[in-house]
C-alpha cells in the first residue's frame, strides 16, 4: 500500500501554551499520540476530560471562527490548528487544553507545523481513506459562494473582495500539499479591520488579539505589524478553508473554488457533501478499479460509510 494511504499519530507527547484570540486567556495546549482510528479529539481538561471530536457534526458555532460543542462544552478557534494537522498528515490526536479557545499563538498555522514537525509522525499499520469528490457541487450563500469538483488531489482558489482599501480584491489559485502549504499559506495571520476592534470587545471578543498574533488594517494598510505577504488576507482565508473542511474526517481531494468566503461558507459545503453522497467517494489505496458505493438510504456520518478502493493515484 503506498505509504500515504497508511495513518499516522505523533511519536510523542508535544505542550505548548498562548493566549486565546477572544477570550484574552492563557491556555495550555498539549498534543498526545492517539490510537489507529481515533481521528482528532479535542479534550477540555478543565471541564472533566470531556471530548469533542473534530467532525462537522460537532460544529456549534462559525461566527468568527469554527467552535466545536458538545452538550454545553465549547472549544473555539480550532481551523487553524486543524489545517496544520491535515497538511501534515496526523490521523489520530488527542488535543487537550485547559480552556475554550486553541491558543492563537502568532495568528496563523506556521507554529502548530513547527510543533509536527519537533516530534515527527508514526506511521500505524490502519489504511486513511479519503474523502473523493467525484462530481462538481456548488452553494451559494447571499453573494458568496463555494463549490468542490473532482481533481486528483487538493487545490484551492480564493477571492476575497472587502469593501476596504487596504484590502480589496484577492486572489488565490494554489495547489496545496505539504510543502506549498508551507511555502504559500502557513505563515498567514488572521486579521480585523481597526474600525470593527471596538465593537468586537464591546461583545467580548478579539480580547487576546495584539501585534504578534493579527494583523489590524487601518485606513491605508496594516496599523500594527508589516505583511508577510501583500496578500495576507486572502492566503489566511484559504488556510481557514483547509481547516474547516478538514471537518469531513480525512484528507478531501478536490479542487475548492470560494467566492467571498468565510467560516459559514466552508461549512455549509461540508454539510452539503455530506448529504450528497452521490457526489463524493471513499478511496484507499489498495489497487483496485474505483467504484461508487450505492446510495444510503439514510443520511449517515462519513464513519458509517464503506472505504472504495483507489486505483490510480496521483503523481
Amino acid at each position: 500500500m503506498n505509504s500515504f494511504f497508511r495513518q499516522n499519530t505523533l511519536t510523542r507527547d508535544i505542550a505548548t501554551s498562548g493566549i486565546g484570540i477572544h477570550s484574552g486567556k492563557r491556555i495550555q495546549l498539549r498534543l498526545l499520540p492517539a490510537a489507529e482510528n481515533t481521528g482528532v479529539v479535542f479534550r477540555r481538561t478543565d471541564c472533566g476530560g470531556m471530548e469533542i471530536p473534530a467532525l462537522a457534526s460537532h460544529v456549534s458555532s462559525v461566527e468568527l471562527a469554527t467552535t466545536l460543542g458538545r452538550d454545553d462544552v465549547t472549544i473555539s478557534t480550532v481551523e487553524h490548528l486543524l489545517a496544520a494537522l491535515r497538511i501534515c498528515n496526523v490521523d489520530n490526536l488527542i488535543v487537550e487544553l485547559d480552556g475554550s479557545e486553541v491558543p492563537i499563538l502568532d495568528g496563523s498555522a506556521l507554529p502548530f507545523m513547527r510543533l509536527i514537525e519537533a516530534t515527527g509522525l508514526r506511521q500505524q499499520a490502519a489504511s486513511r481513506r479519503v474523502f473523493v469528490v467525484t462530481a462538481p457541487l456548488s452553494v451559494e450563500l447571499g453573494g458568496k459562494s463555494i463549490r468542490v469538483s473532482p481533481y486528483p488531489g487538493l487545490r484551492v482558489s480564493y477571492a476575497i473582495d472587502f469593501a476596504h482599501g487596504a484590502i480589496g480584491h484577492q486572489r488565490l489559485d494554489l495547489e496545496v500539499d505539504q510543502q506549498s502549504f508551507e511555502r504559500e499559506l502557513a505563515s498567514a495571520r488572521t486579521f480585523a479591520l481597526e474600525r470593527d476592534v471596538a465593537a468586537l470587545h464591546q461583545r467580548g471578543l478579539g480580547l487576546g488579539g495584539h501585534q504578534d498574533n493579527c494583523v489590524i488594517f487601518g485606513d491605508t494598510g496594516p496599523a500594527n505589524t508589516t505583511l508577510r505577504f501583500a496578500d495576507e488576507p486572502v492566503r489566511h482565508k484559504a488556510l481557514d478553508a483547509i481547516g474547516d473542511l478538514s471537518l469531513l474526517g480525512a484528507p478531501l481531494w478536490g479542487h475548492v473554488e470560494v467566492e467571498r468566503g468565510g467560516h459559514q461558507v466552508h461549512y455549509s459545503m461540508t454539510e452539503a457533501l455530506l448529504s450528497r453522497t452521490d457526489c463524493w467517494t471513499w478511496a484507499t489505496g489498495d489497487p483496485q478499479p474505483m467504484a461508487r458505493p450505492e446510495p444510503p438510504t439514510r443520511r449517515r456520518e462519513p464513519s458509517e460509510r464503506p472505504a472504495v478502493p483507489l486505483g490510480i493515484l496521483p503523481a
